[in-house]
């Protein structure tokens, strides 16, 4: 039953960001190019996208705060740990830089894999790869 729901909820999901436009770079660095607004060239449309996201999001997490098991079964590993830590701060400027540059972020970049792009696939090689290293960094640490 848990791999029939989550298949489910990753379908649906790789849906969603394949509705939203979430999978084209494109659309992604038109959102992320505030300077556009000048000559209009800016598209908020994918600001709708992560509202709705969290309005989707936030009393699903209510609900899961107050439960020890899944809904399917299985422990919830909710994250406990509120601190903004260094490593935080790194992680997120490298994962914005990423996104601003390219455009993907890792969900999204799965679910472009489908249409065969060669520049997804060299995306999603590239960032194995740097989960890979910081992987090992971390154990070599």
């Amino acid at each position: 039953m848990r791999i029939l729901v989550s298949l489910i909820c990753g379908t649906l999901f790789g849906a969603g960001l394949y509705i939203s436009g979430m999978i084209d770079p494109q659309k992604v660095l038109g959102f992320l190019d505030i300077w556009a607004i000048a000559d209009g060239g800016w598209d908020p449309s994918l600001a709708l996208v992560m509202g709705g996201g969290l309005i989707v999001a936030m009393p699903i997490f209510w609900f899961a705060k107050s439960r020890t098991e899944a809904v399917c079964g299985g422990e919830m590993n909710l994250p406990t740990n509120r601190a903004i830590s260094k490593k935080l701060m790194i992680g997120g400027v490298l994962f914005g830089t990423g996104w601003g540059l390219v455009g993907y972020c890792p969900g999204p970049a799965i679910s472009a894999l489908a249409f065969g792009q060669l520049d997804t696939i060299i995306f999603v090689i590239a960032m194995l790869a740097g989960m890979a290293a910081a992987k090992m960094m971390r154990l070599n640490a």
